[in-house]
């Protein structure tokens, strides 16, 4: 039997055959799955800007649409502070001494009074005495005498003001004040008008507080206490200047009832006993001695 055996020649041309054939390949259509992966992986970046239009697979390119945000998304990200709106209806016609702020609080110092039955019994007769004068009088719903101005306080300030005010009237000891003469007054802007029981007894105490009060205020640049201070239990009041129509016969019998009650003239006790800072929810107490 023959064998025929090939050439060493023939089978480098076989060998070059083949690596010719795998050119072609690599540079024409019939490309190995292999490449075709690399390929595709390649171009994916550029499919980002291309859509199928329709079924039958026609490929436009351009930039694609976008859909809309839903609507409770583009809320989410909107200033949710609240507007405050003051309504001077709501607080029975008052109005503020300035103006509403995020982060402002009213603050002032005073010492408290805790009304007794009697007290309360004569209010009533003051509140609708003035009215027979054309004047409706709203009684207070506190009462208290003032040793500061109503003043504004950042919130930051709080906790270092009243450490202050701590300190300062740690050695103040308690004392008693008495009323018994009403006063008519009105406040700066002459928009709300009082009658109020002026203090007769325990002044000089009052003063010496009001000079430690003072030097807080100074501290936080706020504002002192009146010169010549008139201390007084605010009792009721009313909106607008009526100073000059409860003065006179309408102060002389108001002044009556206070002299005439029927336990005697009427005379307010005041156990000064503790002092406190109202910042606007917040009260602080200072013990005297």
């Amino acid at each position: 039997m023959l064998v025929n055996y090939s050439s060493s020649s023939e089978e480098e041309s076989e060998d070059v055959a083949g690596r010719s054939r795998k050119r072609q390949k690599t540079n024409g259509s019939d490309i190995s799955p292999h490449y075709k992966k690399r390929e595709c992986s390649r171009g994916k970046d550029n499919m980002e800007n291309r859509v199928i239009s329709d079924c039958a697979g026609e490929i436009v390119t351009g930039q694609a649409s976008r859909l809309p945000l839903p609507s409770t998304l583009l809320d989410m990200f909107q200033d949710t502070e609240e507007q405050h709106v003051d309504d001077c209806v709501q607080h029975g016609g008052r109005q503020r001494s300035f103006q509403h702020e995020r982060g402002n609080w009213a603050t002032y110092v005073y010492l408290p009074y805790e009304p007794e039955d009697v007290f309360l019994e004569l209010l009533e007769e003051l509140r609708v005495c003035a009215e027979a004068h054309g004047v409706s009088f709203t009684l207070a719903e506190e009462f208290h005498v003032s040793v500061s101005k109503t003043v504004v306080l950042r919130h930051h300030w709080i906790q270092p003001a009243v450490q202050s005010l701590r300190s300062g009237l740690a050695q103040c000891r308690s004392f008693v004040c008495l009323a018994d003469k009403l006063k008519v007054y009105c406040n700066d802007e002459k928009t709300r008008t009082f009658l109020g029981m002026e203090i007769s007894t325990g002044c000089t105490q009052l003063l010496e507080i009001v000079k430690r009060v003072d030097q807080t205020m100074q501290e936080f640049n706020l504002s002192t206490f009146y010169k010549d201070p008139s201390f007084h239990v605010s009792l009721a009041w009313c909106v607008g200047d009526f100073t000059e129509k409860l003065q006179g016969a309408c102060l002389s019998k108001l002044q009556n009832l206070v002299d005439g009650h029927e336990d005697g003239p009427f005379q307010l006790r005041l156990n000064c006993k503790e002092l406190r800072c109202k910042t606007g929810n917040k009260v602080f107490l200072f013990p005297l001695l």
